[in-house]
């Protein structure tokens, strides 16, 4: 059996505790996670996909896990393509895609969907406010898909959620003094 793989793509505007939490219980599952940034084509990010890579980075080297591994240049805002450069560059192909229970329909309408099916399963991550509903299900066996609906249970917080409250305490230890010294995300307290 070949090496089994989670290929972990994120907005990470900015990673957040969840963002911990799902890369700390993916290596108990995986031999190995790769993690990147990626500019999500259906999204407005708050910061330039450096400075998220950065953060994210950042997190995963203070993880200081052997079995979580960062790699910016997997990086596309096309799934489809993230998932042709990991092969490339890993030479496996099996791989699981991680994707939370909020995009999980938006998958049908992804570039390329059709060859995207064909090279991963889905790892689907249960996020509150996005239960996977039996019409959902039935879609993706309509379609053929191969998913798993995870188990792991992760905090109630999302990125846009710290962007609509500042609350330092849902970002990674690692990554507060790096927000606070560059004054990132400082304008989403503003009210328009």
């Amino acid at each position: 059996m070949g090496k089994s793989i989670a290929l972990f793509g994120t907005s990470a505007d900015p990673p957040t505790i969840g963002h911990k939490k799902i890369l700390e219980e993916l290596s108990k599952i995986y031999t190995f996670t790769i993690s990147y940034v990626s500019n999500n084509p259906n999204k407005k990010h708050k910061e330039d996909i450096t400075i998220r890579s950065h953060l994210l980075k950042t997190l995963i080297e203070d993880l200081d896990n052997p079995k979580i591994l960062f790699n910016q240049r997997v990086s596309s805002q096309w799934a489809v393509e993230s998932i042709k450069k990991c092969k490339k560059i890993y030479d496996f192909n099996n791989l699981d895609f991680v994707i939370g229970s909020d995009l999980i329909k938006d998958i049908l309408y992804w570039k390329n969907f059709d060859k995207i099916i064909k090279e991963v399963s889905f790892l689907i991550i249960l996020r509150e406010g996005y239960p996977v509903k039996s019409n959902t299900l039935k879609m993706l066996e309509t379609y053929k898909v191969k998913f798993e609906i995870s188990t792991i249970q992760i905090p109630d917080i999302s990125s846009s959620k710290f962007r609509l409250n500042f609350n330092y305490s849902n970002l990674p230890t690692s990554l507060i003094d790096i927000v606070k010294k560059n004054n990132l995300y400082e304008s989403t307290k503003l009210v328009e």
